[in-house]
This record gives structure tokens, C-alpha cells and sequence, in this order.
């Protein structure tokens, strides 16, 4: 796989483990960054706030190297940690998985809690549909309207998205296209005469 592909979800989805009057409950959300996925971990907890522990993982970027768990008081390591092992099995990113447990009444112990919470996250990623994308780069410019042919030549390739585009005297356009392909296409826009980066 190429260094700018990655695997995360397409859409929310949920999962449920039961295990001795326990209830485990796993929501997955796709994120695109640390500050989205807080912000989904703020809003589980307020809405079930009367639960024994909210627990997480997420993981970020196509390196994979972004990453964090956190068990929520329940012991070391037997929460957050099999989540984000279950992230890892499935080759996930751009990812966060929430599970909220109610208390049965009945101690599981730590290898039954980490069972719990890996099965509970699975159970998440396999109700939802896997998708494989690219990390994405931006390059904005300005040009004369002369130059306009030989750069919407080079914006109309395949893969290649206009984001952003004025015309006037001097022109302005920010693109978009596989990070992996940035560099390539900056080397074919830096030919075009009164192109300059911005």
C-alpha cells in the first residue's frame, strides 16, 4: 500500500457485549483529527454520564502514528488498550471507538475485562463498512489569465480537484490530490511562466 492510503470506516457504527450482568457498549466514529475525536469522547460522556466508565481509543493520519487509550478507571491496560488492539487487527486509522460500560454487579476480572472491551470494539468495526482512502495535500497559486489553458490543462487530470478557483487579472486556484502526488504536479505547475506558489 502506498504511503498515503489508509483504512478507516465510512460511517458511526455500534456493537454490544454482555458478560456477566455487564453490558458493554462500542461505538465507532470515523475522525479527521485529535480535536474532533475529544469532542466525540466529551459528548459519550455526557450522555452517559450515569455509567460505571467510559472507556476509548483512537487512532490518527496514514502513518498510523497518532494514537491514544485511555481505560477511565478501570484497571491498567484492560480497557482502552484492547480497543486500540482491535483498531490495530482491522489495519484502522482516522478512527476512535468509545465503549461505555454499565456495571453488572458481578467482577470480571482483568482478562475478562480485556476480553470484554476488545469484543465490544470488534463488534463495532464489524457492523461498519470499511473504506480504503488517500491522505490528501492542498497547493495554492496565483497566475496571469494568459497562463489559464496550461493550467486548467494540468487541473483537469484525473485525481485532481479544484477546491478554490478566482479570475482576474491575475488569477488564483488552490487544488487538491493525493499526497503522494503533490510534489509531482507542483514540478508540472512551476513550468507554467507567472505561476508563483502562495
Amino acid at each position: 500500500m502506498a504511503a498515503d492510503c489508509f483504512s478507516t470506516i465510512s460511517q458511526p457504527s455500534e456493537g454490544i457485549y454482555r458478560e456477566k450482568m455487564s453490558k458493554f457498549m462500542a461505538f465507532a466514529h470515523p475522525v479527521a483529527s485529535v480535536d474532533e475525536a475529544k469532542e466525540i469522547i466529551k459528548q459519550y460522556q455526557k450522555k452517559y454520564f450515569d455509567a460505571r466508565h467510559v472507556c476509548w481509543a483512537y487512532m490518527l493520519g496514514a502513518d498510523r502514528l497518532t494514537f491514544q487509550s485511555n481505560d477511565n478507571g478501570e484497571p491498567s491496560g484492560t480497557a482502552g488498550k484492547p480497543i486500540l488492539g482491535q483498531i490495530n487487527s482491522f489495519g484502522l486509522t482516522n478512527i476512535i471507538i468509545i465503549v461505555v460500560r454499565y456495571f453488572g454487579g458481578i467482577k470480571l476480572g482483568t482478562s475478562g475485562l480485556i476480553v470484554a472491551y476488545r469484543e465490544a470494539a470488534r463488534e463495532a468495526i464489524e457492523a461498519a463498512e470499511i473504506i480504503h482512502c488517500h491522505e490528501t495535500a492542498n497547493i495554492a497559486f496565483s497566475y496571469a489569465y494568459e497562463a489559464m489553458n496550461d493550467v486548467m490543462k494540468l487541473a483537469k487530470q484525473p485525481g485532481i480537484y479544484i477546491l478554490e478557483q478566482s479570475f482576474d487579472n491575475i488569477c488564483t486556484m488552490t487544488l487538491s490530490t493525493r499526497r503522494d502526488n503533490i510534489e509531482l504536479l507542483r514540478g508540472q505547475l512551476s513550468k507554467i511562466p507567472t505561476l508563483t506558489f502562495v
